[in-house]
């Protein structure tokens, strides 16, 4: 399971309490000193990511992520329970967005329903698939059969299966009927890839 990163900003304080049981939190934690530092540092990354500052530093944290992604702390008091259940819950929300609309080749895949989509058209997808289409989007290198055994369906490299091939086959046949794009995962002899 991949973390999110929460981005604390200024607080030293709440930096050192969380950095001190990290081990039992579901996020990463990542210090800056100031804004300034974070805005010149600063990635993709901090698309599905939370930023947590004081109100010092609200306006140039606007003008580089948006409301969504700030927690803004003020000087009350707040118990470690609720400040971490307000993280939490504000992650879920980041990553339920996130999900719901990410671009592949042209098409919107959204995780929480399964579907994907293009000019009007849709197609329910299984969980697998989506693996598949993941995988193989995020590094764009082609995958033998053995890399995808491994890496989709935790089997041996040696085992002797065609599973990856029919759900390859049967995802393709699916993508090509409804959308007719024979082109979107691709064959090479060195594996399947996505351009």
């Amino acid at each position: 399971m991949i973390k999110q990163n929460i981005f604390i900003i200024n607080i030293n304080p709440l930096y050192e309490i969380l950095d001190e049981i990290k081990e039992n939190l579901f996020f990463k934690i990542i210090k800056y000193e100031n804004a300034v530092d974070f805005i010149k540092d600063s990635n993709s990354n901090i698309i599905n990511s939370l930023i947590i500052s004081n109100s010092n530093n609200k306006l140039l944290l606007d003008k580089s992520i948006g409301e969504k992604n700030f927690l803004q702390l003020n000087d009350m008091p707040l118990s470690l329970n609720k400040l971490l259940e307000t993280i939490n819950i504000q992650l879920i929300k980041l990553k339920f967005n996130h999900q719901s609309k990410i671009n592949i080749k042209g098409y919107d895949l959204n995780l929480n329903s399964k579907f994907f989509s293009k000019n009007n058209h849709s197609l329910k997808l299984t969980e697998k698939e989506i693996e598949i289409i993941i995988y193989l989007n995020q590094t764009k290198t082609k995958h033998d059969v053995s890399d995808l055994q491994k890496n989709i369906w935790g089997y041996s490299p040696e085992m002797e299966t065609h599973t990856v091939e029919t759900h390859i086959y049967r995802l393709r046949k699916k993508i090509d009927n409804k959308f007719s794009d024979k082109n979107f995962i691709l064959s090479h002899q060195n594996g399947y890839f996505i351009e």
